[in-house]
């Protein structure tokens, strides 16, 4: 069973940045989809941001575009997000998802999930 945890997150302010990074237990294929989604308190989870393994084909949400960075590292398995400019409405729960096709942006085409971590911004 493969199993995804996530590090990083915490508290952080308005303009800053905080790095949030998720790992495999299993093996990623190149046609897998690496993904991260949130969830705010009342919300439903909304995609972030996404990564095709094998190319390196990366999507965001327009909300987080040209603030938050997704990329990998191959050899440790892991998926990470560089977040900049927080700002207060980034804070949520940040869940990170794996898929089994490339270019996945939808959370029910996500086969596995991390146990989610808390990202709050104050202002």
């Amino acid at each position: 069973q493969v199993q995804l945890v996530e590090e990083g997150g915490g508290l952080g302010q308005a303009g800053g940045s905080l790095r949030l990074s998720c790992a495999s237990s299993g093996d990623i294929f190149a046609a897998y989809s690496m993904g991260w989604f949130r969830q705010a308190p009342g919300k439903e989870r909304e995609f972030v941001s996404s990564i095709t393994w094998g190319d390196g084909t990366t999507t965001y949400a327009d909300s987080v575009k040209g603030r938050f960075t997704i990329s990998r590292d191959n050899a440790k398995n892991t998926v990470l997000l560089q977040m900049h400019s927080l700002k207060p409405e980034d804070t949520a729960v940040y869940y990170c998802a794996m898929g089994r096709h490339a270019a996945l942006t939808m959370a029910g085409d996500f086969a596995w999930w991390g146990q989610g971590t808390q990202v709050t911004v104050s202002s």
